[in-house]
């Protein structure tokens, strides 16, 4: 893992994860490699809003992180796939109590807000 990304020491191990996968689309680029390896166009369409500049700028960070793998086929036209490495797996893996987090307290809240709503007054 690269280091020295950030001036001054961390302060706990939640401080350097953050680090790594800080910002709004680190995680969600994690998410989608996840499943399969990906080709650039494919990882833009599969996250919406983000830009093509900040798309190639978090690959790279993600890639000199060890979290990324890049991979260069040499063919006409050229084709790159990014997927995930052990590490980049590995921090899935620790990211998945997190998600079940906001589908359960988030997402499973808002869900609840929703049902209420609709629900006739007076009626069970």
């Amino acid at each position: 893992m690269a280091t020295g990304r950030r001036p001054g020491a961390y302060v706990c191990g939640i401080d350097a994860a953050m680090d790594v996968i800080g910002g709004k689309w680190k995680v969600l680029i994690l998410w989608a490699l996840n499943e399969r390896p990906c080709r650039f166009g494919e990882l833009r369409r599969n996250l919406p809003g983000i830009t093509e500049k900040v798309l190639a700028s978090h690959l790279r960070e993600l890639e000199a992180d060890g979290i990324v793998h890049r991979e260069e086929y040499e063919e006409v036209p050229p084709r790159v796939e990014y997927s995930l490495t052990a590490l980049g797996v590995s921090l899935n893996t620790a990211l998945a109590p997190l998600g079940a987090w906001g589908r359960e307290h988030v997402l499973g809240a808002a869900e609840h807000a929703r049902n209420a709503v609709h629900q006739v007054p007076g009626r069970a």
